[in-house]
This record gives C-alpha cells, structure tokens and sequence, in this order.
C-alpha cells in the first residue's frame, strides 16, 4: 500500500487507523487533550539534537527547513507553550500530542480522501498544494512529501486541504517522519501513539 523512495537519513514509519465512530461524533477525552501541554507527562521529550537531527533529514532533496518552512512539530513546540494549541479532533490531537513530546513531524491523511497507491519520495521543481481552508499554497519542490494517485498530499511541514480529517472521518493513515540519526525515536514514538490511540477505542495497523 505504500512504497519509500530511497533516502540517505529518513526514518519513517506508516500506519492506518480505525476509529469507532466518526471524528465529528468522537470528542477526544481528557486525558489526551490534557497531552497537548508541553509540561505533560509523556515518555518521549524533544531537544536541539532531535530538531536538528529532523531538519537535516528534510534538507535532502534541497529543500530549506526553515522560517515558515520548517517542520510542523516545531510549530507545536511554540502553539503549546503560548496556550495556543487546542483540540481539533481524536486523530489530530493523537498526532499533536506525539509529535509534541517526540520532536517528530507527523502527517495524517483521511483515507477516504486520498487515493492509493501511496508512496513517500522528494517532490519534484513546480510542485506546490493548497494547505488549509483560505487557499493558501506551499512550494513543495525538493521537499520529501506522501504522494497519492493524485500527486502529494502530506509532508512533515503542512499537509494537503484535499486529504485532511474532516468530521466525516473514519479511516486515517499516519506518517512519522523520523531520523536514522535519532535511532529507535520513530518506533518509541509509535508506540507510544498505537496506545494512546487504541486507549481512545481506535484499531492500528502497521503499513509494512
């Protein structure tokens, strides 16, 4: 379901998710909402090296991860610090809050959305998608984004409007873009998230 080009330093790891009832109908719990804070207890912590080590994986390819260019965690980092980070929904506030905690950039895709076949690779010169409701574009060209059939749709800087989770949302597929530099982080960051996802009554499956 999903092929990774060849890259010198990426780590990542794909799942796809089940949730019990639509998001719209499925308000996160507490608990998980309370994980939206940078002083909650959590079994991963971000830092200069883990920052460092992510923005150097996304320069391959020629891509510049910085400014408003850089790595979406990053961004959480900032948003839950200034009490600016709120809930949206289960599977985002899952994926904020491990991405929080992780320093990981995290995608995450309604499948329902998306068409298959994926595959993770660097976007070509002329590449570019609309990333939220009010139109705007980002520049994809040598930046390692999710493809679907249709062309990108996600990356570890600003997902695609097309495929994001939506009220109607049942199916989602994950994307953790990790470091080899970082060793054994991407898979404690799964792990972490499968059990705060199946605590919130969704079904994980690992992408091989």
């Amino acid at each position: 379901m999903l092929t990774v080009d060849p890259h010198p330093s990426l780590d990542t790891l794909a799942f796809t998710t089940v949730f019990p009832a639509s998001l719209g109908s499925l308000p996160s719990p507490e608990w998980l909402v309370a994980l939206l804070k940078p002083d909650a207890s959590a079994p991963l912590s971000s830092d200069d090296t883990v920052r460092g080590a992510v923005r150097d994986m996304l320069r391959h390819g020629g891509y510049k991860p910085t400014g408003r260019g850089k790595p979406a965690s990053e961004y959480l980092v900032r948003a839950s610090g200034d009490g600016s980070l709120g809930s949206i929904n289960t599977a985002v506030d899952a994926c904020n809050a491990v991405s929080l905690h992780s320093g990981l950039p995290i995608s995450v895709v309604d499948l329902d959305r998306a068409t298959a076949p994926f595959r993770v690779g660097i976007a070509p010169e002329g590449s570019e998608y609309v990333f939220n409701a009010s139109g705007q574009s980002i520049d994809l060209a040598g930046l390692l984004c999710l493809f679907d059939a249709q062309g990108p749709c996600a990356n570890a800087v600003k997902d695609a409007q097309r495929t994001k989770t939506n009220a109607d949302t049942r199916r989602t597929l994950t994307v953790l873009w990790g470091a080899q530099a970082l060793g054994d982080r991407t898979a404690r960051a799964f792990a972490w998230y499968r059990e705060l996802l199946a605590r919130a009554g969704a079904t994980v499956e690992p992408l091989p």
